[in-house]
């Protein structure tokens, strides 16, 4: 019969005597808490840190340059300096009322081509003929004086004549003849008087007669009638300021564009220079014309100096009108055959890398976190691809083999989209960089 062994007793510590125990862990083990808590909290900054490098440095490696680029071109350039004005006729004629009264007639209207010489309007004439009647009573008035003057000089002539044949034979009297004498002087002088108020009747005569005939206004010059602000039964009146009644044009098959141009392009415009020019009726359609004139004279407008200059243009189609508004392209300078690039290239500057030094390689992860004083790491200055000194020459960049490549060249005349280049083993096979895109 088995026995079932008693087990021993184990002896069982008070609760006095085990918490002295806990307290003593609970003391020596709390530093080491401490110093895991900050060694985690660092390897978890190192992480991220890291992580913010690895993502920093891949989108480095991974950022592109795409460069936009135009080919080089040879061809012709033509440079123009541009110029607004309106159209004139050559001869234009503005016709007024040298008298004042009433208008009779109106013999011509808008459009209508009339003769030198044609009447265009007339004025009642009834106080006019009647100041010619006026005036040609008077004349034969003053011709009825002188021939009563010159019969009193005629007969006073002859008695001083017999009065010094009877003094020289002794039968009258000294005083007699004096008187004789004096009566003929007074004869002459009033055969004088009466010719000067015949001379005076003449010329009244001709005034009103010059008045009358101005009752008629005609046509000056050979060409149509533009405008005509005058009425059958409108009153004229010149004493003041004589009223335009028409306005005649000469010649509408030739006329000349007046057009201002801009103080800075002066320089550029001279007599004979050709140019092109355009009006908002025909927009599909140029129209040749020639500098004949450029005035001495500035005009300024809104604080802007401009000149005019005129320009001749052939209309013997009669297709320009008068008063047209037109843009106008002075042809200046032409180049033939030479190289061209667009102006953007002209304009394009490299953008300029930072070359890092030893100190910045050797910085490492720290470098991000502690960033160098200011001077440690500079980069160029001065941005590559300038212009030179000299105002004739000029950087471009070429993409050669996918690498842009420094080319300096002798820069000549533009015309604000091109600009005539030569130089700097520059050929028509060359793509120059325009712009500069980086992406990631």
């Amino acid at each position: 019969m088995l026995q079932k062994t008693p087990e021993p007793e184990v002896p069982v510590q008070s609760d006095i005597a085990v918490q002295p125990d806990l307290a003593a862990i609970l003391k020596t083990g709390g530093p080491r808490r401490r110093l895991w808590r900050t060694v985690g909290v660092a390897v978890v900054a190192l992480v991220v840190i890291a992580g913010g490098w690895a993502w920093y440095a891949s989108r480095t490696t991974a950022t592109e340059t795409t460069y936009t680029t135009a080919p080089v071109t040879r061809g012709d350039l033509t440079v123009s300096v541009a110029a607004t004005g309106t159209l004139q006729p050559t001869n234009q004629v503005d016709i007024s009322s040298e008298l004042s009264g009433t208008v009779a007639t109106v013999n011509a209207d808008f459009n209508d081509v009339v003769k030198k010489g044609q009447p265009l309007a007339t004025l009642k004439t009834d106080k006019l003929a009647a100041a010619v009647n006026l005036a040609q009573a008077t004349l034969e008035a003053r011709q009825a004086d002188v021939q009563q003057a010159q019969a009193t000089v005629t007969q006073t002539a002859a008695v001083y004549a017999r009065s010094q044949k009877l003094i020289a034979a002794g039968f009258d009297t000294q005083t007699t003849n004096d008187s004789a004498k004096a009566d003929s002087d007074r004869a002459a002088a009033g055969l004088a008087s009466a010719k000067a108020n015949l001379d005076i009747a003449k010329a009244n005569l001709d005034i009103v007669q010059s008045d009358l005939g101005k009752a008629q206004i005609l046509s000056p010059i050979d060409g149509v009638v533009l405008n005509r602000t005058v009425e059958a039964g409108q009153i004229v009146a010149s004493s003041l300021q004589a009223p335009v009644l028409f306005t005649l044009a000469e010649d509408l098959a030739k006329m000349e564009l007046q057009v201002d141009i801009d103080e800075a392009d002066m320089s550029k415009v001279a007599v004979a220079d050709r140019a092109t020019f355009t009006v908002e009726a025909f927009p599909g359609r140029t129209f040749p014309a020639t500098i004949a004139q450029v005035r001495l004279s500035p005009e300024t407008v809104e604080g802007v100096v401009t000149y005019k200059a005129i320009l001749t243009v052939d209309n013997s189609d009669l297709t320009l009108r008068p008063g047209m508004t037109a843009t106008a392209a002075i042809t200046v300078e032409q180049v033939k055959d030479t190289l061209l690039v667009p102006n953007a290239a002209l304009r394009y500057t490299p953008p300029v890398a930072v070359q890092p030094t030893s100190s910045s390689r050797s910085v490492g992860l720290l470098g991000l976190l502690m960033p160098s004083r200011p001077g440690n790491n500079r980069a160029a200055s001065t941005p590559v691809g300038r212009p030179s000194a000299n105002a004739a020459t000029h950087a471009l960049w070429v993409l050669r083999d996918g690498k842009p490549v420094r080319v300096v060249v002798t820069v000549g005349v533009s015309d604000g989209t091109h600009t005539a280049v030569s130089g700097g083993g520059l050929t028509e096979t060359d793509q120059v960089i325009t712009a500069v895109r980086t992406a990631a």
